[in-house]
Protein backbone atom coordinates (compact mmCIF):
# COMPACT_ATOMS: atom_id res chain seq x y z
CA UNK A 1 0.00 0.00 0.00
CA UNK A 2 1.04 3.57 -0.48
CA UNK A 3 -0.19 6.95 0.70
CA UNK A 4 -0.07 9.68 -1.35
CA UNK A 5 -0.75 13.62 -0.32
CA UNK A 6 -3.53 15.59 -1.82
CA UNK A 7 -2.84 18.94 -2.06
CA UNK A 8 -4.90 22.26 -3.41
CA UNK A 9 -4.11 24.59 -6.24
CA UNK A 10 -2.12 26.63 -3.55
CA UNK A 11 -0.01 23.13 -2.85
CA UNK A 12 -1.39 22.82 0.49
CA UNK A 13 -1.99 19.41 1.77
CA UNK A 14 -5.70 18.94 2.51
CA UNK A 15 -5.70 14.84 2.25
CA UNK A 16 -4.03 11.51 1.14
CA UNK A 17 -4.68 8.91 -0.73
CA UNK A 18 -4.17 5.38 -0.24
CA UNK A 19 -3.15 3.28 -3.28
CA UNK A 20 -3.13 -0.30 -2.65
CA UNK A 21 -2.12 -3.06 -5.33
CA UNK A 22 -3.51 -6.83 -5.12
CA UNK A 23 -0.07 -8.86 -6.05
CA UNK A 24 -1.81 -11.87 -4.77
CA UNK A 25 -1.88 -13.52 -8.48
CA UNK A 26 1.56 -12.03 -9.33
CA UNK A 27 2.81 -13.65 -6.61
CA UNK A 28 1.50 -17.16 -7.29
CA UNK A 29 2.65 -16.72 -11.31
CA UNK A 30 6.15 -16.09 -9.69
CA UNK A 31 5.54 -19.08 -7.10
CA UNK A 32 4.61 -21.23 -10.08
CA UNK A 33 7.79 -20.52 -12.02
CA UNK A 34 9.77 -21.10 -9.52
CA UNK A 35 8.46 -24.64 -8.72
CA UNK A 36 8.33 -25.14 -12.50
CA UNK A 37 12.35 -24.34 -12.94
CA UNK A 38 12.84 -26.66 -9.75
CA UNK A 39 11.20 -29.52 -11.20
CA UNK A 40 13.10 -29.07 -14.32
CA UNK A 41 16.80 -28.86 -12.89
CA UNK A 42 15.33 -31.77 -10.98
CA UNK A 43 14.04 -33.65 -14.04
CA UNK A 44 17.22 -32.98 -15.61
CA UNK A 45 19.24 -34.51 -13.26
CA UNK A 46 17.54 -37.59 -13.08
CA UNK A 47 17.52 -38.07 -16.86
CA UNK A 48 21.59 -37.26 -16.94
CA UNK A 49 21.68 -39.94 -14.16
CA UNK A 50 19.68 -42.26 -15.89
CA UNK A 51 21.03 -41.92 -19.03
CA UNK A 52 24.70 -42.82 -17.46
CA UNK A 53 23.34 -45.87 -15.85
CA UNK A 54 21.96 -47.06 -18.38
CA UNK A 55 24.05 -46.33 -21.43
CA UNK A 56 27.25 -47.94 -19.50
CA UNK A 57 26.06 -51.40 -19.57
CA UNK A 58 25.11 -51.44 -23.53
CA UNK A 59 28.25 -50.11 -24.10
CA UNK A 60 29.66 -53.01 -22.31
CA UNK A 61 27.45 -55.11 -23.92
CA UNK A 62 28.21 -53.62 -27.28
CA UNK A 63 31.65 -54.27 -26.53
CA UNK A 64 31.60 -57.88 -25.53
CA UNK A 65 30.03 -58.69 -28.95
CA UNK A 66 32.53 -57.30 -30.81
CA UNK A 67 35.22 -59.25 -28.95
CA UNK A 68 33.70 -62.42 -29.13
CA UNK A 69 33.19 -61.54 -32.83
CA UNK A 70 37.22 -60.85 -33.12
CA UNK A 71 38.06 -64.27 -30.80
CA UNK A 72 35.39 -66.38 -31.68
CA UNK A 73 34.55 -65.45 -35.26
CA UNK A 74 35.83 -68.50 -36.95
CA UNK A 75 33.87 -71.02 -34.97
CA UNK A 76 30.12 -69.17 -35.69
CA UNK A 77 27.82 -70.19 -37.76
CA UNK A 78 25.11 -68.31 -39.80
CA UNK A 79 22.65 -68.66 -37.30
CA UNK A 80 25.30 -67.38 -34.48
CA UNK A 81 25.93 -64.42 -36.38
CA UNK A 82 22.68 -63.24 -36.82
CA UNK A 83 21.89 -63.84 -33.29
CA UNK A 84 24.77 -61.25 -32.38
CA UNK A 85 23.75 -59.12 -34.96
CA UNK A 86 20.05 -59.23 -33.42
CA UNK A 87 21.51 -57.97 -29.88
CA UNK A 88 24.15 -55.53 -31.40
CA UNK A 89 21.05 -54.06 -33.76
CA UNK A 90 18.68 -54.06 -30.15
CA UNK A 91 21.32 -52.17 -27.68
CA UNK A 92 22.25 -49.33 -30.52
CA UNK A 93 18.71 -48.97 -30.85
CA UNK A 94 18.28 -49.24 -26.68
CA UNK A 95 20.83 -46.24 -26.49
CA UNK A 96 19.66 -44.05 -29.59
CA UNK A 97 16.12 -44.31 -27.33
CA UNK A 98 18.11 -42.91 -24.02
CA UNK A 99 19.84 -40.44 -26.19
CA UNK A 100 16.50 -39.03 -27.59
CA UNK A 101 14.71 -39.15 -24.24
CA UNK A 102 17.62 -37.47 -22.64
CA UNK A 103 17.28 -34.44 -25.20
CA UNK A 104 13.29 -34.67 -25.12
CA UNK A 105 13.99 -33.89 -21.02
CA UNK A 106 16.22 -31.39 -21.78
CA UNK A 107 14.28 -29.18 -23.88
CA UNK A 108 12.92 -26.53 -21.09
CA UNK A 109 15.71 -27.75 -18.31
CA UNK A 110 18.57 -26.99 -20.48
CA UNK A 111 17.20 -24.28 -23.06
CA UNK A 112 18.47 -20.78 -23.55
CA UNK A 113 16.70 -17.54 -22.62
CA UNK A 114 14.45 -16.48 -25.97
CA UNK A 115 16.43 -13.88 -27.77
CA UNK A 116 16.14 -12.02 -31.08
CA UNK A 117 16.79 -14.77 -33.10
CA UNK A 118 17.60 -14.96 -37.05
CA UNK A 119 15.27 -17.76 -38.45
CA UNK A 120 17.08 -17.97 -41.97
CA UNK A 121 20.17 -18.78 -40.29
CA UNK A 122 18.89 -21.39 -38.64
CA UNK A 123 17.47 -23.09 -42.07
CA UNK A 124 20.73 -22.75 -42.89
CA UNK A 125 22.62 -24.35 -40.45
CA UNK A 126 19.77 -26.97 -40.22
CA UNK A 127 20.15 -27.91 -43.78
CA UNK A 128 24.56 -27.74 -43.62
CA UNK A 129 24.16 -30.14 -40.79
CA UNK A 130 21.40 -32.75 -43.44
CA UNK A 131 24.14 -32.27 -45.92
CA UNK A 132 24.96 -35.84 -46.15
CA UNK A 133 21.13 -37.09 -46.54
CA UNK A 134 19.84 -34.27 -48.41
CA UNK A 135 22.52 -35.15 -51.31
CA UNK A 136 21.71 -39.11 -50.56
CA UNK A 137 18.53 -38.69 -51.25
CA UNK A 138 19.00 -36.06 -54.35
CA UNK A 139 16.37 -33.68 -52.51
CA UNK A 140 16.18 -30.00 -53.62
CA UNK A 141 15.50 -27.76 -50.33
CA UNK A 142 14.56 -24.25 -50.52
CA UNK A 143 13.67 -21.36 -48.39
CA UNK A 144 12.70 -17.83 -48.34
CA UNK A 145 13.82 -15.21 -46.67
CA UNK A 146 12.49 -15.46 -42.90
CA UNK A 147 12.63 -12.71 -40.30
CA UNK A 148 13.99 -11.98 -36.90
CA UNK A 149 12.04 -13.59 -34.24
CA UNK A 150 11.70 -14.29 -30.45
CA UNK A 151 13.23 -18.02 -29.88
CA UNK A 152 16.78 -20.26 -29.15
CA UNK A 153 18.97 -20.21 -31.63
CA UNK A 154 20.02 -23.52 -31.24
CA UNK A 155 15.93 -25.00 -30.44
CA UNK A 156 14.94 -23.44 -33.23
CA UNK A 157 17.59 -24.88 -35.77
CA UNK A 158 16.43 -27.93 -34.12
CA UNK A 159 13.04 -27.75 -35.31
CA UNK A 160 13.72 -26.96 -38.87
CA UNK A 161 16.48 -29.55 -38.66
CA UNK A 162 14.04 -32.27 -37.51
CA UNK A 163 11.01 -31.46 -39.80
CA UNK A 164 13.64 -31.09 -43.20
CA UNK A 165 14.85 -34.87 -41.99
CA UNK A 166 11.23 -35.99 -41.87
CA UNK A 167 10.72 -34.85 -44.94
CA UNK A 168 14.00 -36.73 -46.94
CA UNK A 169 13.08 -39.96 -45.04
CA UNK A 170 9.24 -40.28 -45.87
CA UNK A 171 10.16 -39.25 -49.49
CA UNK A 172 7.98 -40.15 -52.17
CA UNK A 173 10.80 -42.19 -54.28
CA UNK A 174 8.17 -41.97 -57.42
CA UNK A 175 9.09 -38.26 -57.44
CA UNK A 176 12.04 -36.08 -56.71
CA UNK A 177 11.90 -34.68 -53.17
CA UNK A 178 11.36 -31.34 -52.99
CA UNK A 179 11.06 -29.32 -49.95
CA UNK A 180 10.14 -25.66 -49.13
CA UNK A 181 10.33 -23.61 -46.47
CA UNK A 182 8.46 -19.91 -45.37
CA UNK A 183 6.64 -17.98 -43.56
CA UNK A 184 3.82 -15.15 -43.19
CA UNK A 185 3.32 -12.31 -40.63
CA UNK A 186 0.56 -12.40 -38.68
CA UNK A 187 0.45 -9.26 -36.50
CA UNK A 188 1.77 -10.23 -32.89
CA UNK A 189 3.48 -13.91 -34.23
CA UNK A 190 5.05 -15.17 -37.17
CA UNK A 191 4.07 -18.53 -39.09
CA UNK A 192 6.46 -20.95 -40.77
CA UNK A 193 5.82 -23.99 -42.34
CA UNK A 194 7.92 -26.87 -44.21
CA UNK A 195 6.42 -28.52 -47.19
CA UNK A 196 7.21 -31.56 -48.63
CA UNK A 197 5.92 -34.04 -51.30
CA UNK A 198 6.46 -37.18 -49.58
CA UNK A 199 4.04 -39.94 -48.78
CA UNK A 200 1.86 -38.14 -46.48
CA UNK A 201 -0.25 -38.86 -42.96
CA UNK A 202 -3.60 -40.34 -42.74
CA UNK A 203 -5.11 -37.32 -40.92
CA UNK A 204 -6.62 -39.67 -38.31
CA UNK A 205 -2.51 -39.70 -36.85
CA UNK A 206 -2.39 -35.54 -36.94
CA UNK A 207 -2.20 -35.65 -33.10
CA UNK A 208 -0.12 -39.19 -32.75
CA UNK A 209 2.78 -37.76 -34.39
CA UNK A 210 3.41 -35.48 -32.32
CA UNK A 211 3.32 -37.94 -28.70
CA UNK A 212 6.82 -39.22 -27.44
CA UNK A 213 7.65 -42.58 -29.29
CA UNK A 214 4.61 -42.66 -31.43
CA UNK A 215 5.38 -44.28 -34.55
CA UNK A 216 3.56 -44.77 -37.84
CA UNK A 217 5.58 -46.90 -39.62
CA UNK A 218 7.80 -50.49 -39.43
CA UNK A 219 10.96 -49.94 -37.53
CA UNK A 220 12.36 -51.84 -40.95
CA UNK A 221 10.41 -49.51 -43.13
CA UNK A 222 12.04 -46.17 -41.97
CA UNK A 223 14.87 -45.91 -38.64
CA UNK A 224 14.02 -43.51 -36.27
CA UNK A 225 12.64 -43.64 -31.90
CA UNK A 226 9.70 -41.18 -33.15
CA UNK A 227 10.46 -38.78 -30.55
CA UNK A 228 11.31 -36.02 -33.12
CA UNK A 229 8.02 -34.17 -33.58
CA UNK A 230 7.75 -34.57 -29.80
CA UNK A 231 10.89 -32.48 -29.22
CA UNK A 232 9.41 -30.34 -32.16
CA UNK A 233 6.37 -29.30 -30.41
CA UNK A 234 8.22 -28.84 -26.76
CA UNK A 235 10.44 -26.42 -28.12
CA UNK A 236 7.57 -24.24 -30.32
CA UNK A 237 5.43 -24.39 -27.04
CA UNK A 238 8.43 -23.24 -24.94
CA UNK A 239 8.58 -20.17 -27.60
CA UNK A 240 4.96 -19.43 -26.67
CA UNK A 241 3.31 -21.28 -30.31
CA UNK A 242 1.58 -24.02 -31.52
CA UNK A 243 2.20 -26.28 -34.57
CA UNK A 244 0.05 -28.84 -36.19
CA UNK A 245 0.16 -30.42 -39.65
CA UNK A 246 -1.77 -30.59 -42.77
CA UNK A 247 -1.34 -33.68 -44.85
CA UNK A 248 -3.40 -36.34 -46.96
CA UNK A 249 -1.92 -39.78 -47.70
CA UNK A 250 0.59 -39.64 -51.00
CA UNK A 251 -0.21 -35.93 -51.31
CA UNK A 252 2.77 -34.38 -48.93
CA UNK A 253 2.56 -32.87 -45.66
CA UNK A 254 2.86 -29.30 -44.45
CA UNK A 255 4.19 -28.47 -41.20
CA UNK A 256 3.15 -25.17 -39.46
CA UNK A 257 4.54 -23.52 -36.19
CA UNK A 258 4.45 -20.49 -34.38
CA UNK A 259 6.22 -18.25 -32.90
CA UNK A 260 6.25 -14.48 -30.83
CA UNK A 261 7.89 -12.00 -32.32
CA UNK A 262 8.87 -9.83 -29.39
CA UNK A 263 8.72 -10.23 -25.05
CA UNK A 264 5.54 -8.08 -25.54
CA UNK A 265 3.15 -10.42 -27.01
CA UNK A 266 0.68 -12.15 -25.13
CA UNK A 267 -0.04 -15.56 -25.34
CA UNK A 268 -0.40 -17.20 -28.89
CA UNK A 269 -3.97 -17.58 -30.88
CA UNK A 270 -5.59 -20.05 -32.43
CA UNK A 271 -3.51 -20.73 -35.51
CA UNK A 272 -5.46 -19.97 -38.93
CA UNK A 273 -6.72 -22.88 -41.05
Amino acid sequence: MAVSPIRDAAGEIVGAANIARDVTERKRQQAVLVQLERSNKELDQFASVASHDLQEPLRKIAAYIQLFREECGEQINDAGRNYLDVVANAALRLRTLISDLLAFSRVAARGKPLVPTNATSCVQSAIERLEVAIAESGAQVTFDPLPVMLADESQLTQIFQNLIENAVKYRNEAVACRVQIGGRDLGSRYEFFVRDNGIGIDPQFFERIFEIFQRLHNQREYGGTGIGLAICRRIVERFGGKIRVESAPGEGSTFYFTAKRDHNEGADDDLAH
